[in-house]
């Protein structure tokens, strides 16, 4: 099993590394001057491993409520453009087998060490035409390892293309440790009534090791 969600913390990146949208963290409440300890969360929806809904960037699209109904299991598809220097086109796609219905997910040099670190304002992306070049395969969702999918594109089309297609848009993910192939992917969102994003929780299971793991519990 695979963790690939990104840690919420007051220093963690976020789009472009943009400090005003970093989430912010504070003690509203501890022992110096009561019997509990509490803390107040203040964030972006769209801040760490998290899914855009339509409405994100389409003036009449769906809320994330239409996530709700969702199976949070996929059958997910990594594959490694660790290769690329910027951005991901169709025709660097067209080198793939991409499956109907399946989830893909895109490790690039995002994932390397210190490189949004260094320059976080020039993640790899996907391009306009990889989005439209997706949206014909028919997939369910794509997944990519940084704060946005695209960047340096009028309009926002990639986010556009994708998501007028109702296919989901999966940003933050960490994915360093993980090698191209097949999986499940479990998404596992918080539950945000009429938001334009939810984050959550992100994790890819080889194949058979859920099923590995339900025999434990028999």
């Amino acid at each position: 099993m695979y963790d690939i969600s990104m840690t919420i913390r007051k220093n963690m990146l976020v789009y472009k590394g943009k400090d005003e949208i970093r989430p912010r963290l504070k003690t509203v409440r501890g022992f110096s001057g009561g019997d509990a300890h509490e803390s107040e969360l203040q964030m972006n929806v769209h801040t760490g491993t998290h899914v855009d809904a339509p409405l994100h960037m389409l003036q009449d699209g769906e809320n994330a409520n239409l996530f709700f109904a969702e199976n949070p299991f996929y059958q997910a598809q990594l594959l490694d453009l660790t290769q690329l220097n910027e951005k991901i086109t169709a025709a660097d796609l067209k080198e793939y087998n991409i499956e109907e219905n399946s989830f893909l997910i895109l490790k690039t040099r995002n994932s390397e060490p210190g490189f949004l670190e260094k320059t976080p304002e020039k993640f790899i992306y996907l391009a306009e035409s990889g989005a439209k070049y997706l949206a014909t395969k028919k997939i369910k969702g794509v997944g990519i390892d940084t704060n946005g999918i695209e960047r340096a594109q009028s309009e926002h089309p990639t986010h556009k293309k994708l998501l007028g297609e109702k296919i989901m848009i999966l940003e933050g993910l960490r994915l360093k440790k993980v090698p191209s192939g097949k999986y499940i992917l479990l998404l596992s969102l918080l539950k945000i009534a009429d938001s334009d994003g939810l984050p959550g929780r992100a994790y890819l299971f080889e194949p058979g090791e859920i099923e590995t793991m339900l025999k434990l519990f028999k």
